[in-house]
């Protein structure tokens, strides 16, 4: 009885060729209809900082960025891909252009992603005194 057997078989490929795809959709439309989120130089940073195989600008054909509508971006990953990461590299994406005070990424369903402005709560009783 062999106690290091586990793992063995087919366990990590789904399907008949184990072909992996993903898409993940990252939702900007909010923040670029208020003009304060340029989804073009997003879709560009995604391209630069995604790693593939532990290098960066290896995307070839196993992952596509691409932009969608109005201030939307659609990644197909053809490999083990996370939903995390994008996330994380969204974050970055608001923390290098100083917007991560105002703005948040929240996965609204599974591989979508949207950014939202936080929610502040204004006290309109100091302005009526002023």
């Amino acid at each position: 009885m062999k106690s290091g057997a586990k793992g063995t078989g087919s366990a990590g490929s789904k399907g008949k060729g184990g072909k992996i795809t993903k898409k993940f959709i990252i939702n900007a439309s909010q923040p670029a209809s208020d003009k304060i989120f340029d989804v073009s130089a997003f879709e560009k940073f995604l391209n630069d900082k995604i790693k593939v195989d532990n290098r960066t600008g290896n995307l070839g054909d196993t992952v596509q960025i691409s932009q969608v509508g109005e201030g939307k971006i659609e990644v197909v990953a053809h490999t083990q891909f996370s939903g995390r990461y994008l996330k994380y590299l969204t974050k970055k994406f608001l923390k290098k252009q100083q917007l991560r005070d105002w703005l948040r990424v929240v996965s609204t369903s599974q591989g979508v992603y949207e950014l939202r402005f936080f929610n502040v709560v204004n006290d309109e009783a100091d302005d009526d005194d002023e």
